[in-house]
């Protein structure tokens, strides 16, 4: 996991002059399982935006892969290899769940592989190929879920942003939810997750990135992150013993 494969420097993001990211810098190593926790209205969705390209940067600057693409708009930056999970799912309903996958597929990041054999992957990868003909209206919220993660993959990229994709799932979901994200790092795609779940953050991520009010305010392995006294008063209010040790 030595190769960097997404970095940012002063990333900044204001609005309107509010400041809601401010100077936070991040190296992803290619291979990682990397967390990105906060408490709610920390800025973690702004800095997912501003990855993706949906918002522009203030200030700093984001590489990927070496290059800069603060200036590339969210479709290049798919083709490019970044695809994002997010928290609110949102599939064409009238769509059988392959049909939802093949979508990815099919607007994806090219290469030589056919879209099916990328279709059927994601839907193994996912647990969803019981579920594979039936319309997405119908899925419950721990398949609406797994379909987001499906989707994204299709798309074959080099990272993928999963933003919650726990919240809502009862233990057993959480867990295959967990699960499948291991899967994605298996073959080859780095995976940056923003989760409030603390034992799914702790048990499947590497390191963990946390900031609050917009900045970074920790950055370690989720045992060194969880016993950080800067966590602990921002995020967590007490140690997560268990986690950690």
């Amino acid at each position: 996991m030595s190769d960097i494969l997404l970095s940012g420097r002063g990333v900044t993001k204001s609005f309107r002059g509010l400041t809601a990211i401010r100077d936070v810098d991040f190296d992803i190593p290619a291979g990682a399982i990397f967390g990105l926790i906060g408490p709610n209205g920390a800025g973690k969705s702004t800095l997912f935006n501003l990855i993706t390209g949906y918002y522009a940067l203030t200030g700093g600057e984001i590489r990927f892969k070496g290059e800069d693409i603060s200036g590339l708009p969210t479709y290049r930056r798919n083709r490019a290899g970044i695809a994002r999970a997010f928290q609110i799912s949102k599939p064409f309903p009238a769509l059988t769940v392959r049909e939802n996958v093949r979508v990815g597929a099919m607007f994806g990041r090219p290469g030589a592989r056919e879209a099916e054999d990328v279709v059927d992957q994601a839907l193994a990868i996912a647990g969803l190929e019981e579920l594979a003909d039936r319309t997405a209206e119908g899925l419950t919220v721990g398949s609406l879920r797994k379909l987001e993660v499906a989707r994204a993959f299709a798309t074959r990229p080099s990272l993928l942003l999963a933003d919650e994709p726990c919240a809502g799932l009862n233990p057993t979901e959480t867990e295959e939810m967990v699960g499948c994200l291991r899967k994605v790092r298996e073959l080859g795609t780095t995976v940056w997750l923003v989760e409030h779940d603390m034992k799914a953050v702790t048990s499947v991520c590497d390191r963990i990135v946390v900031i609050d009010a917009g900045q970074k305010i920790a950055e370690g392995t989720p045992q060194q992150v969880v016993a950080n006294p800067k966590v602990i008063a921002a995020y967590l209010g007490e140690p997560l013993e268990d986690e950690a040790g």
